[in-house]
């Protein structure tokens, strides 16, 4: 196992529409947006208020031709990220892109869990790490949940690669058992759970925090995107949704009702 529970350190949205996708989700999510001016890469870095929280870039040709959709994916932080990708390997998983260098940004490796959830392995050029952010911050990561075809396995397999632990399990009737994970700490920073019949693949969602969740709504609607699912209220009193932007790429919601 894991001595130090890996914690996610950055998202990523791929997309067909770099321009649009930028100005949704200032809109709706309230982010501002630059160019990273790392030569040669097309790249917006996206910040809530000083904080830069995640990164936009077009979808690549290659992959659009093989089938890949719009959509957004976590990086995880480890040690060595040539030596984690061959763990995977091994532990069942795939590499979709091998490990590669960012100059003067880090090096980084695109994986398929045993399930086919994808994850980006990430070391950065600097060993600092993301300041704590105070629960509910807007425009933060507050949630992530993985959508399994078996949460059992792959909470095992999360725990021995990355050191995740059990926190409390809330039975959700015909929908299964949705198991909390933590990543060091007293809290949870996501859930797992077996995903619907209805979704055709294991992926992993991403939940974006807002001011008020009714504002949110009209928010998606107003720049062209589609509520899936939602609003509903969940343990703490936020409230939550699923989501689609307006390229397709899927994303979830959480704050309080406003």
């Amino acid at each position: 196992m894991t001595q130090s529970p890996r914690k996610f350190v950055w998202y990523e949205l791929l997309t067909t529409d770099p321009a649009a996708a930028e100005r949704f989700y200032r809109d709706v999510v309230g982010w501002s947006a630059q160019d990273s001016g790392v030569p040669g890469m097309a790249y917006t870095l996206l910040s809530a208020g000083e904080t830069q929280i995640g990164g936009l870039m077009a979808l690549p040709e290659a992959a659009l031709k093989m089938g890949a959709r719009p959509g957004w994916i976590g990086y995880v932080g480890v040690e060595d990220v040539d030596a984690e990708a061959d763990a995977f390997t091994k532990a069942g998983g795939v590499v979709h892109k091998a490990a590669a260098d960012i100059p003067g940004v880090g090096r980084f490796a695109v994986v398929g869990d045993p399930q086919g959830a994808a994850l980006t392995l990430f070391k950065g050029a600097s060993d600092a790490e993301p300041a704590p952010v105070p629960r509910g911050a807007r425009g933060h990561i507050g949630w992530r949940e993985l959508h399994a075809i078996d949460r059992e396995a792959a909470f095992a397999f999360y725990a021995d690669r990355f050191g995740w632990t059990k926190g409390d399990a809330m039975d959700m009737g015909p929908m299964g058992v949705y198991q909390l994970f933590k990543a060091g700490g007293d809290e949870a920073i996501g859930g797992m759970m077996t995903k619907l019949e209805a979704m055709p693949v294991p992926f992993w969602l991403y939940y974006f925090n807002v001011a008020g969740i009714d504002a949110a709504v009209k928010a998606v609607e107003a720049a062209g995107g589609q509520i899936l699912n939602g609003p509903h209220e969940v343990p703490g009193g936020d409230f939550i949704l699923q989501a689609l932007d307006p390229q397709g790429a899927m994303f979830a919601l959480v704050g309080p009702r406003g």
